[in-house]
């Protein structure tokens, strides 16, 4: 059985709202809202959602981009909330992202050689020279020639920009790597070059990944397990292919009928969802969906369903499920 690398317990993260001219607190938008889970070692856990249910603040969060308003995060059993900032630095070698912008995520005034190399000077590893050699050897691995290292980001494609964001992530030796919408910017074409690059890396270097994304396509391809989020909380969370057979939430059957079948002669029915994303400045009461569902009932205003195990290994926040 995989050892657990990652425990999240009741992470939240709330933007406060201000207002006036002293800027006193008026409110919070609750962008992460009470999420609990464990990401087991060599996994890929998928992450999926419309946009704005909080998949890539809860990304930012677990590494302390954004900083947590409450909750507990354990990595490798180290207290990450605890981590002074020295501590914090040196847990971010094992600990990376590769974000969705492939260009806005790289320095425009540094050549990729500056960019690769950054990080090992920040935790002081190896000389010049080692260095050099090190940004070559995971060039050549994500796919570019090692030559590219005195270009500019400006100089390539955008699929070729996020493979530099990828070896940036990678070329600390991490263990678990958080992906926010690599794919998303991409070509089709070129999307499953950087997915099949992706899972050649995690057979190669032993990788936990945390996928965030919309395409659920990709989602199924990639992904071991499938986390559903709405409006900052946990719809469900099953393994991909339990999830996709069998979901048992409504808003994951109506995200899944939404997605294109192959087949031009195959029909699917596709389930409309009335209505726009709430505010998660103002999130209705009880089921946060209900005002969205078609099965809603009474109960789903009034209270708040309770996270459980509908079947094995398969979680689910439904009263009717």
């Amino acid at each position: 059985m995989s050892e657990v690398l990652l425990e999240v317990k009741d992470l939240k993260k709330h933007f406060p709202i201000r207002r006036g001219f002293l800027r006193r607190r008026a409110g919070a938008v609750r962008a992460v809202d009470g999420i609990s889970l464990q990401v087991m070692a060599g996994e890929t856990l998928g992450v999926v959602g419309e946009s704005g249910c909080g998949k890539s603040t809860m990304g930012r969060s677990i590494l302390r981009l954004v900083e947590p308003t409450s909750g507990s995060l354990k990595f490798q059993n180290r207290d990450v909330m605890a981590m002074n900032k020295s501590e914090l630095r040196a847990a971010r070698r094992e600990m990376q992202i590769v974000f969705q912008d492939p260009y806005a995520s790289l320095n425009p005034r540094y050549t990729v050689a500056q960019t690769l190399s950054e990080p090992m000077e920040i935790h002081g590893l190896h000389d010049s020279a080692a260095r050099r050699k090190r940004v070559e050897s995971i060039l050549d691995r994500v796919g570019l020639d090692p030559s590219y290292s005195r270009r500019f980001p400006h100089e390539f494609s955008g699929g070729q920009r996020q493979r530099i964001g990828i070896a940036r992530a990678l070329i600390l030796n991490p263990k678990l790597m958080i992906l926010d919408e690599p794919v998303a910017a991409l070509d089709v074409s070129v999307q499953s070059q950087v997915i099949n690059l992706l899972e050649d890396l995690q057979q190669d270097f032993n990788l936990t990944y945390i996928f965030v994304a919309h395409d659920l396509s990709v989602v199924k391809h990639i992904s071991n397990r499938v986390l559903v989020m709405y409006l900052g909380r946990m719809a469900e969370l099953a393994s991909s292919y339990d999830l996709f057979s069998n979901p048992l939430h409504p808003y994951t059957r109506a995200l899944l009928s939404a997605v294109p079948v192959p087949n031009p002669r195959a029909k699917r029915e596709r389930i409309i969802l009335q209505g726009d994303l709430p505010s998660p400045a103002n999130p209705p009461s009880g089921c946060v969906f209900h005002t969205r569902c078609p099965l809603a009932q009474d109960i789903c205003t009034q209270k708040v369903p309770e996270w459980r195990e509908a079947d094995a290994n398969h979680f689910v926040a439904c009263h009717l499920a």
